[in-house]
């Protein structure tokens, strides 16, 4: 009786994601289309937050120095106490752009993470410059823009009206570890954020992908500015939460922002594991809950599918079937293999392992650990 209940319940809720989660898994939004020419183009200046980011910021520093964007241009780069010659990377890397500022920030203000507090600083440039810009992209150090990123994001933006423009970086997709854990991760990103609930004006749903935001200026004020986010360790959708309460936002997958940056298999580990637990809001209930619906949801099936008989296999392969099903568009996207879709449930296994392990780095006082600082929970230091 156990095993038909459990069989159908995951059936059931596989039918829901389906059709009823926003058709998150067809990868949709996709900011595909040459961007289209406005009567006037407003300032933008881009702000990167980087610390330690040698290996990449080169490269990210140099693509936004190539924007072909029509309109006044500039880059504020805030080296968040490096060691490594990223600020001395940066500055030869913009050597021919000549709207390049290079700020120097020193440690963290209490109740800061570290990112925000590089941003707020980077903002405060920015809007120091008269006049201030009408947007603000914040882009992360080691994003690699195409030549008309700039151009389509603000063509979005000014068609649309939108406060938020974000665009999902494609990350870098070449190793056995990155195969393996990047497709599910930006799958189970839209798994929660549904991009259409996110673009849709009506409903509450509010995502955003750090990487690569497009940020109204004046909007970014009248929501509170970096100061009402400044605890928050999954920071862009915290900001999205207070973008979309003052104007729409949009969030799409893209082929003309990609991160370079590479991953092993600690670093995927450490990558999920800083904020799976601050998803949760650091409670142990949430843990227990969710720990649950993802063996409801991922592993219930393929093991009722392989030791279960008459009907409870049938709809254990069934549900086993359709989660490889939704997982094709993203496979698609990154052009991995098709087969990948098989291995989704280990893939949610090792995801669930790595959430448990985000609770337990918090309660050891390890929480949001990220290049050598603790910020889980920053806004109560």
């Amino acid at each position: 009786m156990i095993t038909e209940l459990t069989s159908a319940t995951a059936f059931a809720i596989w039918i829901y994601l389906l059709f009823g989660r926003g058709w998150f898994w067809l990868c949709r939004p996709l900011d595909d289309g040459a961007p289209e020419a406005l009567p006037a183009w407003p300032s933008v200046t881009a702000v990167v937050p980087a610390r330690n980011e040698a290996d990449c910021i080169a490269e990210s520093i140099g693509s936004l120095a190539r924007q072909d964007y029509p309109g006044k241009f500039s880059i504020v780069l805030v080296d968040d106490d490096s060691d490594d010659g990223t600020a001395a990377m940066a500055t030869a890397a913009a050597a021919e752009f000549p709207a390049f500022e290079l700020i120097r920030s020193r440690g963290m203000a209490p109740g800061w993470t570290g990112k925000l507090w590089a941003l707020r600083q980077g903002i405060e440039a920015a809007r120091a410059a008269s006049p201030p810009p009408d947007y603000v992209l914040l882009t992360d150090a080691d994003i690699v823009h195409s030549p008309d990123s700039v151009r389509s994001l603000v063509t979005r933006a000014e068609r649309s009206g939108t406060v938020l423009t974000s665009l999902m970086a494609k990350l870098r997709c070449e190793s056995f570890a990155e195969r393996s854990h990047v497709p599910a991760f930006v799958y189970f990103f839209d798994m929660l954020y549904p991009f259409s609930w996110v673009n849709d004006r009506n409903r509450a749903t509010a995502g955003a992908a750090g990487g690569c935001m497009l940020v109204k200026s004046d909007a970014l004020v009248r929501a509170g500015s970096i100061e009402s986010i400044r605890g928050a360790l999954i920071d862009d959708c915290a900001m999205a939460r207070q973008m979309k309460k003052v104007g729409p936002i949009w969030l799409g997958l893209t082929e003309r922002v990609r991160s370079i940056r590479n991953y092993d298999w600690a670093d995927v580990k450490r990558m999920i594991a800083r904020s799976a637990y601050a998803q949760l809001n650091y409670s142990p209930l949430l843990l227990a809950a969710v720990t649950f619906g993802l063996a409801l949801t991922f592993l219930a099936a393929p093991l009722l599918a392989v030791f279960g008989d008459g009907l409870t296999r049938v709809l254990g392969v069934a549900t086993w079937v359709l989660m490889a099903i939704t997982f094709q568009p993203m496979l698609r996207f990154y052009r991995v293999s098709p087969l990948w879709g098989l291995a989704l449930p280990a893939i949610a296994a090792a995801y669930m392992i790595y959430t448990l392990e985000s609770a337990y780095r918090y309660w050891r006082g390890q929480g949001g650990i990220w290049k050598g600082r603790v910020q889980a929970n920053a806004s109560h230091s």
